[in-house]
């Protein structure tokens, strides 16, 4: 007789849903779950997230991630970064090109003008060898061959996904390569406090606050100008907390160019590479709060400005607008800013970068 009676999870998802096999690789769903009754659901295609359940102010759990409850809807997302993964480089960099060692490169063009995200397949579309360490400990490590979407040298790159009694979901990267290369690392996630839903309720509501003196205005193709701009009388200034949607239609060319949020903030550090405050997002309704701590010396504001109402986990649909991303990364196209932080990693360096999601209540 076989077992079909797999230990209902939190969130609803099953390992078997997850399960196939892609290049040789199989996939599958790994569960972390803390000792104060909360659970993370990861899946190793893409080192996508597909559930995050924490309680509201009334201690009712509900799904704060936007993702997908089957591996096939992950592949063929209309969102392809859904709560995933992101390199060899995250976010753009300008027509695909950067020179490193005295040689141009060539990305694939994939947003625009522009590369995004590493390229047309990028750790988001890769299977990661999966090894799940204990009940709150996931390790996922990938290989990125020399000359894989265009990027040199020989990428290892080991990601552990962490989930403590505190409710803090950590994320820790460490990279090597064999030949001079250049790396940006994120995690993709579309956090929806509320939860998920049909309809998935707006962000607009939500009050945000960004440790942030400073961030990057783009072009109308989402480059960086060069620019590092105060945010002091602009919409990009959530030093005190406000409403997303307080600013998100401001009529200002920045958020004409984002067609809302779409910024990387040049975080307040005291030393380089410290672990500290980033972000924090509190959601009213629920009473949900989230709070985001990072090594990186940015992070990319996101307000989901594209999505239409596709369909996610459990019949949840995700209009526009319905998530937000807080993307902990160096600034986007540094390999054509050398004044930017470097992007660059030499063979016997080892790139890290730890970010924090945790997750609490209004008291």
């Amino acid at each position: 007789m076989t077992n079909t009676t797999e230990t209902e999870n939190l969130c609803g998802l099953k390992s078997k849903d997850f399960q196939t096999t892609i290049d040789g690789k199989n996939t599958d769903l790994y569960i972390l779950k803390n000792n104060v009754g909360n659970e993370i659901a990861i899946t190793n295609y893409g080192g996508a997230i597909v559930a995050i359940m924490v309680p509201d102010k009334e201690g009712k759990l509900a799904n704060v991630i936007q993702g997908h409850d089957n591996i096939q809807d992950v592949i063929d997302s209309p969102e392809p970064y859904l709560s995933t993964l992101i390199g060899r480089y995250g976010n753009r960099i300008a027509k695909g090109k950067f020179h490193l060692h005295g040689k141009e490169y060539h990305l694939p063009i994939n947003n625009g003008p522009n590369c995004l995200h590493g390229g047309n397949k990028g750790f988001n579309a890769r299977v990661w060898d999966a090894l799940q360490m204990d009940d709150q400990t996931l390790v996922l490590k990938y290989v990125s061959p020399y000359g894989e979407e265009g990027f040199s040298g020989e990428l290892r790159t080991t990601v552990v996904y962490s989930f403590n009694d505190d409710n803090e979901l950590s994320i820790e990267y460490m990279s090597t390569t064999n030949k001079k290369t250049i790396i940006n690392l994120t995690s993709h996630g579309f956090f929806s406090l509320p939860g998920i839903a049909n309809p998935t309720p707006t962000i607009e509501n939500q009050i945000c606050e960004i440790n942030a003196d400073y961030y990057i205005p783009i072009d109308d193709t989402s480059i960086p100008t060069g620019e590092i701009r105060f945010v002091e009388g602009t919409p990009f200034d959530f030093r005190q907390p406000k409403p997303i949607g307080q600013d998100i239609e401001a009529d200002d060319v920045q958020i004409k160019n984002g067609t809302g949020y779409d910024h990387c903030f040049v975080l307040n550090k005291k030393e380089e590479g410290e672990l500290s405050f980033a972000a924090r997002l509190t959601d009213p309704t629920s009473g949900r709060i989230m709070e985001v701590y990072t090594t990186e010396p940015g992070v990319q504001l996101y307000t989901d400005n594209w999505a239409d109402g596709y369909k996610g986990q459990h019949g949840a649909t995700f209009p526009r607008r319905s998530a937000v991303c807080f993307e902990a990364q160096h600034f986007p196209d540094s390999p054509n800013h050398p004044y930017f932080p470097s992007v660059v990693l030499k063979p016997n360096q080892e790139y890290k970068q730890k970010t924090v999601y945790k997750f609490y209540t209004q008291k």
